[in-house]
């Protein structure tokens, strides 16, 4: 008896403790209004003590004063800032759970040319680590496949589903190129000193990059004729990349790998996203005459070449910025899986941006580069309820403290994995709030 009680009050730890527990919201009934807030609407314009109408998932009106209509479930946001709910446009959230189980492991397939590879398939609703982004403010993901030079298609989710086909919000809205290194390296063996390699990386990588562009000309060859014999499913699947429905996102970071993908843009014509862009400072003008966006990964890294400046990661997005250049910001640190964004973004508005800027870095213009713009990146009429709000400072990792987010005006569970840890622990040991 005594061992049956036991296995009892596990499983009931386990069923109290486990994130299982946090269900998807249902679809919002009636209307919603947030009252008394400090609106950050994402276009770099703040409205004080507003008024936020959502009525069926929708955005139904914004401003001062605005009449609250009878009956209306109302979210006092007195002293607290409110947002637009923050996109993180680049990661591998729900492919990867713990790097170093392969069993936990969706994002690659085997292979150089996976164009026809589709992320949203594999995408995990249940990972431990979306609550963990929610709780920072962090609501909409672009979930991207790696491993390949050519991986395949990344769809953009929002973080509250039961399963994949509840969660896509923009399916199959780019295709990832890897670009290679393009820097000669000399190759070291064990106990030896430097030697040089077998075969010259830079011809070898502009060698796959003649490929790729081979792959395209056929694939362009194969849109326009107005019937096929049989299907070709590679080049089916980047069939909307020539009108402009898909985009192709370069994962680059110097300048020799940049200048290598704006011939993408030149001969096709293509819509192109430089995604790292470490380097991009140094071409900005350029990017911004081929109308080149750039999302930056990690603000929070070291500079790439030794003769960047130390805290050059920290001012490109502001030199982007003054260039014109449409940008966003990530957050691909293995370690944070995305949970910095806001911080990330909260750095640049200390090397140049001003604060609504680097918001905007995290919402708007993420929603333009993914081409969610007309759904999602700001508090406007029209668009869905996709709202945070916040005791501080969203962007300051000291006051910032996500209270309530709505996605598509569902108010949706912020409980954790580490907050229910935390308290599993502070119990534990009778500790206090600090």
């Amino acid at each position: 008896m005594k061992k049956i009680l036991i296995y009892i009050t596990i499983l009931f730890s386990l069923s109290v403790n486990g994130q299982e527990t946090v269900y998807p919201a249902p679809r919002q009934v009636g209307t919603t209004v947030i009252t008394n807030a400090t609106v950050h609407v994402g276009n770099g314009q703040v409205l004080n003590n507003a008024t936020i109408i959502i009525t069926d998932g929708k955005i139904a009106a914004v401003g001062n004063n605005i009449s609250i209509p009878p009956g209306s479930t109302q979210v006092n946001a007195q002293g607290k800032q409110v947002y637009p709910g923050l996109i993180l446009p680049i990661t591998n959230l729900g492919l990867v759970e713990i790097g170093a189980v392969r069993a936990s492991n969706d994002v690659q397939e085997l292979g150089e040319m996976n164009p026809n590879i589709h992320s949203i398939v594999a995408y995990n609703t249940d990972s431990k680590v979306i609550n963990t982004l929610r709780s920072n403010g962090i609501l909409l993901a672009n979930v991207v496949p790696e491993g390949s030079f050519v991986a395949g298609q990344s769809s953009v989710v929002q973080l509250d589903a039961w399963n994949y086909e509840d969660a896509a919000y923009k399916t199959d809205g780019g295709l990832h190129v890897y670009m290679p290194s393009l820097l000669a390296r000399p190759r070291r063996v064990r106990g030896a000193g430097p030697q040089q390699p077998d075969e010259d990386p830079v011809k070898e990588g502009l060698q796959k990059v003649d490929g790729l562009k081979d792959f395209f000309r056929e694939a362009k060859a194969y849109y326009n004729q107005s019937s096929h014999t049989n299907t070709n499913l590679k080049f089916e699947s980047v069939q909307h990349l020539f009108d402009k429905k898909q985009k192709l996102y370069v994962h680059a970071n110097t300048v020799k790998q940049m200048l290598v993908a704006l011939d993408f843009v030149k001969e096709f014509d293509f819509d192109v996203v430089i995604v790292g862009g470490s380097d991009s400072w140094q071409i900005a003008d350029l990017l911004k005459q081929n109308n080149v966006a750039v999302i930056l990964d990690t603000p929070h890294s070291l500079p790439t070449l030794n003769d960047d400046d130390v805290d050059q990661p920290y001012k490109t997005a502001a030199a982007l910025h003054k260039a014109g250049v449409l940008f966003a910001i990530s957050d691909e640190d293995g370690q944070t899986r995305g949970r910095n964004l806001p911080f990330n973004a909260g750095t640049t508005a200390a090397y140049g941006l001003s604060k609504e800027e680097a918001l905007q870095a995290i919402t708007l213009n993420a929603a333009k580069i993914l081409g969610v713009s007309d759904k999602t990146g700001s508090i406007e009429v029209g668009k869905d309820a996709n709202i945070i709000i916040s005791e501080g400072d969203i962007l300051d990792m000291r006051t910032s403290q996500v209270t309530d987010a709505f996605i598509q005006g569902r108010k949706i569970d912020l409980t954790d994995k580490h907050k229910q840890l935390n308290e599993r622990y502070k119990r534990k040991y009778g500790l206090k709030d600090f």
